[in-house]
């Protein structure tokens, strides 16, 4: 099955993860009190925003405010609670029933329905609709005959869910998975209303959701605008009139408009402004830590990359970053060097455990000598890709090839290439585009070692952008994803995670802290634990 059922234990999960500059925050704020406008800084999304078509976080910020599903997960402590599930029954683990709450409707007036969940999923998992996410329905049964691993579909849709009235309906999974209901408020389970179907291109030219927000407006390398719904049902109702998402393609920028008061909120504070940050905004500065990591990835599909030796060459370059300094120096503590693929907020009962060893600990004498051994940077040069708009990536690129050019004796070993926007770097990765190293990071989806490993390198995953593949590795996830027990699972992940350590399937770089900073007409700015403001609770002077 491409990309493998998730683990029977991943719903224990507690919580989802889920541009020319514009200036004059306070131009369109719309006011003060409940009624006023957020402004904040954004990037275009790499693809429209279809549910199952977005796992990246730009696009990942407006579906979190459009979107309400089954299961909601508490921004302060990611515990999971039914939202728009009534309840969810088994006997089995295997067969669910799922009767969804009457009264919820989408912000077009279309009542939410056991057919919203069922056709949306439908559509997210097969295979001619191209959807990123796909193989989050993995685990539901007739999966394999809507999105098969060659040739073409066989079905239309997944036999494992079924209508049973306006309100209900089943699923049966491919296996027992006891938790599964846990997994239902990934974005990719959101419903769809028939809009979606009846005129996509109209839906994707301005989306039509269930959640707090409406997109009101929509001009890219510009700006969103999203306004409250006053209908919205939920409790979680917006404190705030809208929220207007401006495009930056530099976050200096961003935050040169934040302090001058034309801008409340930047969410990813730029490298080079963190050492004034504190003095700028005093405690209007969010420093939190979240479950992300950032790490380098490799084109495996360029036979200049994938090398018989190539684990040696990879494993010297690793070695030749001196990880200390540089989150020292260019992250002022708001990074922490790497020791493994997943994060210190799985705690060591979650697998977090210092896997990488020697090979993430900066020897320029053991790099230079590893990447001899391993025959040399292809060509003499390698490019590290990345995006230039956001998150100020320039800076640690240069500090990143300064080292490893240092500890090569080669000045001109490694070189940044930067690529303008957000959505047109992704799409260059996702595509298979890159020849040499390249950004790549990782927002859990949720606090599982199984998020960390499986959709980034299992064997053809939804996120596996370097095409990595090792039987191995895809054998103990298999192994660990069918284990009940979750201290087993866990250790099972740990040995497919040494696997992945002894070919350097990509090279792990630091831990991200969450960081943020806001305006003094704000109020209630918060982070959840995957470092995305909560905008629906932001307050407005």
């Amino acid at each position: 099955m491409r990309g493998a059922t998730l683990a029977k234990w991943a719903a224990l999960a507690t919580a989802v993860a889920l541009a020319a500059t514009a200036c004059g925050g306070g131009g369109d704020s719309g006011g003060g009190g409940a009624d006023g406008v957020v402004t904040s800084s954004w990037g275009d999304p790499q693809n429209p925003l279809e549910p199952a078509n977005t796992n990246e976080v730009q696009g990942g910020k407006v579906l979190s405010m459009i979107f309400r599903n089954l299961v909601q997960y508490d921004p302060k402590t990611g515990a999971a609670k039914n939202l728009l599930a009534e309840k969810i029954t088994t006997t089995d683990s295997t067969n669910f029933t799922i009767a969804v709450k009457a009264g919820w409707t989408f912000s077009n007036g279309e009542p939410v329905t056991a057919k919203s969940f069922v056709d949306a999923w439908n559509y997210g998992a097969h295979l001619k609709n191209n959807q990123k996410n796909a193989s989050f329905f993995g685990a539901i049964e007739g999966y394999d005959q809507v999105h098969p691993e060659k040739g073409a579909p066989t079905a239309a849709t997944m036999s494992g869910l079924k209508v049973v009235d306006g309100q209900t309906f089943t699923v049966k999974l491919s296996q027992k998975f006891s938790t599964f209901p846990g997994t239902l408020g990934y974005v990719a389970f959101a419903p769809l209303p028939k809009a979606f179907f009846d005129d996509h291109a109209g839906w994707l030219s301005k989306p039509i959701g269930n959640g707090p927000y409406t997109i009101d407006s929509y001009s890219k390398g510009s700006q969103m605008q999203l306004k409250r719904w006053d209908g919205y049902p939920g409790a979680d109702k917006a404190q705030n009139g809208g929220i207007t998402l401006k495009v930056y393609t530099d976050n200096n920028t961003a935050y040169t408009d934040l302090t001058a008061g034309n801008l409340d909120l930047v969410d990813d504070v730029p490298a080079s402004q963190l050492k004034n940050v504190s003095a700028d905004l005093g405690d209007r500065y969010i420093n939190t830590p979240a479950g992300i990591i950032q790490t380098l990835g490799f084109p495996f599909y360029d036979p200049a990359w994938n090398t018989p030796n190539g684990a040696k060459l990879r494993q010297g370059l690793s070695m030749a970053i001196n990880r200390e300094q540089i989150t020292e120096t260019i992250f002022q503590k708001t990074r922490t060097p790497a020791q493994d693929w997943t994060s210190p907020v799985l705690g060591e009962s979650g697998g977090f455990k210092d896997v990488c060893g020697s090979f993430c600990k900066y020897d320029a004498a053991e790099a230079k000598k590893l990447v001899a051994e391993g025959g040399g940077i292809p060509g003499g040069t390698m490019t590290i890709s990345y995006n230039a708009d956001t998150g100020s990536h320039k800076e640690w690129v240069d500090a990143v090839c300064n080292s490893i050019n240092n500890a090569l004796g080669d000045n001109k070993a490694c070189v940044g290439n930067p690529v303008g926007t957000f959505a047109d770097f992704r799409g260059q990765v996702s595509t298979q585009k890159m020849k040499g190293p390249f950004r790549a990071g990782w927002q859990m989806d949720y606090p599982l070692i199984q998020n960390f490993l499986q959709p980034l390198y299992y064997t053809n995953a939804s996120s596996n952008d370097g095409k990595w593949s090792n039987p191995q590795f895809d054998k103990l996830v298999n192994q660990a994803n069918a284990e009940t027990d979750i201290a087993k699972a866990v250790q099972t992940f740990q040995q497919a995670e040494e696997v992945l350590r002894d070919d350097m399937g990509a090279i792990p770089l630091w831990y991200q802290n969450g960081s943020a900073g806001y305006s003094e007409r704000v109020s209630n700015v918060t982070l959840n634990p995957f470092s995305v403001p909560v905008y629906d609770q932001i307050k407005v002077s």
